[in-house]
C-alpha cells in the first residue's frame, strides 16, 4: 500500500515544505510547521464561478454603491460611510480588546434593517445572551447559531436567508472536506474562500472575527487580509478604557479614517469628539507637557505628549517611547543636540502620548523637540498653545498637510496661540482669537513656547 503523503505548512504565513523543519525559511518563525494532509484534486465541490464576458469600460454602471448605517457613526466612518452589499470585513484586536462586543452592539442596530445570523464557534448561545443583556442587545431579526461546521452554516445561511453574518471566529470554522485542524492555514483559507464566495454571489454583508498572533498581526495565512474588502484592527491600551478601531484596508473607502470608543460596564460607547478626552486630564502649567493636533484621515484630534528627561545613573542613558516609534524619537534628540545644542547625551529620555493613542505622522515632530526641550530645561510651554509641523535633519520645520483643520479643532478648544511652519502659513486664515507664528527653524519654536 502507498505511504499517503504529507506536507508541513507553516501557521504564520502559509509556506509548505515537505519535511518538518524547526525554523520556516519564509517568514523566520520558529516551530510553526505543522503537518497536514494536501488537499486532493476533486476531493470537494466548490462552487462553480459564471462565466463573465469582456466589458467596454464606459457602459460599466458606475453608480455608488448603497450603504447601509450600522446605527454606530464611528464604525461607518472607519468603513467609509456604512456597510457595502456583498462585502467581506475582517476584525481583528487582542484577546479581550472587546471585538465581540463592537460586532453585537452593531449587528443589534443592522437587525433593524433586516435578518442577521450571528455564528458564535467560541461560545455557546447563552453566553452571548448574557452579554447581549448587558449590552442592552434585544433585536428581534438577531439569530444566533453555535456552530463550527462550515457546511452546517452553509446550510442555516440557506434556509434562513440572512441580509448581515457575523462569523466570531474565523480560526475555529472548519470544512469536512479537509483533515487538517481547525485554525491551521489550510482550513482558514479554505473557510474564508467559500465564505467569500457565498458574500459575493448572495450580496451578503459579512464579519469575520479574527485572532491576532504575538506579533499584533492577525493569525492564519497572509492570503487572508489579500481575500477579504475591508481589514479593520481594534486597538487600545489595556490600562485605558479608550478603543480606536482602525482600517488598515478598504476597498471601499479610506484607510486614514479611525473610530474612537471608551469601553464601560454596559459595552462601547462613541466617543464622538475624541480631543477633549484626550485632554481632559492634562495637566497644566507643568514642564514636560505640550498638546499637538495630529489628523487621522480626515478628523483632526488633539493629543497631550509628556517627557521626562533626567541624568542617567548608567554608562547607556535609556531611550522609551511610547505612541511614537523609538527612531523617530533617537532623530529627533539628534537633531536637539546637534542643531539646537541641548545636551543630552546623558540624559534619560521617556515620551508618552497620553491617552493610549499611537502618533505615526511628520507632523508632530514639532511637538516631541518642544516636550523635551521642556522637561530637560524645565520650563514650561503656554498653556494655551499647540504646535505642529515636520523637522528636517538640519532642523528646518517644514510645511504639513490639511494646517487649516488643525488650527480650526485647536481653535474650538480654547487654544489661542498656534507655533507651526512658515510653509504652512500660504493661504491660511486664523480662526478668531487665534494668533498663528510662523517659524523657519525648530531653535525659533523654542523662543516663542516658553512661559
Amino acid at each position: 500500500m502507498a505511504k499517503q503523503k504529507t506536507i508541513f505548512s507553516c501557521q504564520q504565513c502559509g509556506f509548505q515544505s515537505p519535511k518538518w523543519l524547526g525554523r520556516c525559511p519564509d517568514c523566520q518563525q520558529w516551530n510553526t510547521l505543522v503537518e497536514e494532509q494536501p488537499l486532493v484534486s476533486g476531493g470537494h465541490a466548490r462552487q462553480q464561478a459564471t462565466a463573465a464576458k469582456p466589458q467596454r469600460l464606459a457602459e460599466i454602471d458606475s453608480c455608488e454603491e448603497d450603504r447601509i448605517s450600522s446605527g454606530l457613526s464611528e464604525f461607518d466612518r472607519t468603513l467609509g460611510g456604512g456597510v457595502v452589499p456583498g462585502s467581506l470585513i475582517l476584525v481583528g484586536g487582542d484577546p479581550g480588546i472587546g471585538k465581540s462586543t463592537l460586532l453585537l452592539q452593531a449587528v443589534d442596530r443592522l437587525a433593524q434593517a433586516g435578518k442577521v445570523l450571528y455564528v458564535t464557534a467560541e461560545e455557546s448561545t447563552r453566553q452571548v445572551k448574557l452579554r447581549g443583556a448587558r449590552l442592552g442587545v434585544s433585536a428581534d431579526q438577531l439569530f444566533l447559531l453555535a456552530e463550527t461546521s462550515l457546511e452546517q452554516i452553509k446550510l442555516r445561511i440557506k434556509e434562513l436567508k440572512p441580509d448581515f453574518l457575523v462569523i466570531d471566529s474565523i480560526q475555529t470554522i472548519f470544512t469536512n472536506s479537509l483533515e487538517s485542524a481547525p485554525g491551521s492555514v489550510s482550513q482558514v483559507r479554505d473557510c474564508a474562500g467559500q465564505l467569500m464566495l457565498q458574500a459575493k454571489g448572495e450580496n451578503l454583508p459579512t464579519f469575520l472575527v479574527g485572532h491576532v498572533t504575538k506579533d499584533g498581526s492577525i493569525a492564519g495565512p497572509r492570503v487572508l487580509e489579500h481575500m477579504v474588502d475591508t481589514v479593520l484592527y481594534f486597538e487600545g491600551d489595556p490600562g485605558h478604557p479608550y478603543r480606536i478601531l482602525r482600517a488598515v484596508k478598504n476597498r471601499f473607502g479610506s484607510t486614514n479614517e479611525i473610530g474612537v470608543f471608551e469601553m464601560q460596564e454596559q459595552g462601547l460607547r462613541e466617543v464622538s469628539n475624541p480631543s477633549e478626552l484626550f485632554l481632559a486630564e492634562r495637566p497644566e502649567k507643568s514642564a514636560g507637557s505640550v498638546v499637538v493636533p495630529a489628523l487621522e484621515g480626515s478628523r483632526p484630534i488633539l493629543v497631550e505628549l509628556q517627557a521626562l528627561v533626567s541624568s542617567s545613573s548608567f554608562g547607556t542613558p535609556q531611550r522609551t517611547a511610547i505612541g511614537i516609534d523609538h527612531k523617530r524619537l533617537a532623530l529627533l534628540i539628534a537633531i536637539l543636540e546637534k542643531k539646537v545644542e541641548l545636551a543630552l547625551a546623558g540624559q534619560d529620555i521617556f515620551l508618552n502620548v497620553a491617552g493610549g493613542v499611537r502618533l505615526d505622522e511628520p507632523a508632530v515632530d514639532l511637538g516631541v523637540i518642544a516636550v523635551l526641550a521642556s522637561s530637560h530645561l524645565n520650563r514650561v510651554i503656554e498653556p494655551q498653545t499647540v504646535l505642529f509641523g515636520e523637522v528636517g535633519l538640519t532642523g528646518e520645520v517644514r510645511a504639513v498637510s490639511q494646517p487649516e483643520l488643525r488650527v480650526k479643532e485647536a481653535a474650538r478648544l480654547g487654544f489661542n496661540r498656534c507655533v507651526l511652519p512658515q510653509g504652512s502659513l500660504k493661504n491660511l486664515e486664523a480662526p478668531q482669537g487665534m494668533q498663528l507664528i510662523g517659524i523657519n527653524h525648530a531653535g525659533e519654536a523654542l523662543d516663542a513656547i516658553f512661559i
